[in-house]
């Protein structure tokens, strides 16, 4: 019973912290679906591979001769530096430092850690002064 109750109290949560915030009439400057798709997708995958390393059992075994943690380091860094690389293939253009910032916390801290992320950048506005992602042009040759 106490398992249901905490898992319901989870997905709750995780709901609530995706809801999106109001904006009275102010501009997004941060468009973020993308980017929490592939977030979700590769901490996922990353999930998926601590279950690997733990032969799929919930509780640690330890019979591989990784310490759990060690397992999780393992995971967390694997996602920290694939997630930029499918958001980047995602996005079809380079990422700024923010986004990648973002991807990485959610690494980190499941569900909340882009968010905390977000409103750290948004507290301090400074940190992401003149970095912002360089659209691909395309020129065309003009036909005679």
């Amino acid at each position: 019973m106490k398992q249901k109750f905490a898992l319901i109290a989870a997905v709750i949560a995780a709901f609530a912290f995706t809801a999106p915030s109001a904006n009275a009439g102010g501009r997004h400057h941060h468009h973020f679906g993308k980017l929490t798709a592939v977030s979700i997708g590769v901490g996922a995958a990353a999930t998926a591979g601590y279950f690997a390393i733990n032969n799929w059992h919930w509780n640690w075994q330890g019979n591989n001769g990784i310490p759990q943690w060690g397992a999780v380091a393992a995971s967390s860094i694997a996602c920290m530096a694939v997630a930029p690389m499918v958001g980047t293939l995602v996005m079809d253009r380079p990422l700024t430092v923010r986004e990648v910032h973002v991807l990485a916390g959610s690494c980190v801290i499941p569900i909340i850690g882009g968010w905390l992320v977000n409103a750290a950048y948004d507290a301090h506005p400074e940190w992401d002064a003149g970095d912002h992602p360089h659209w691909k042009k395309h020129h065309h040759k003009m036909k005679m």
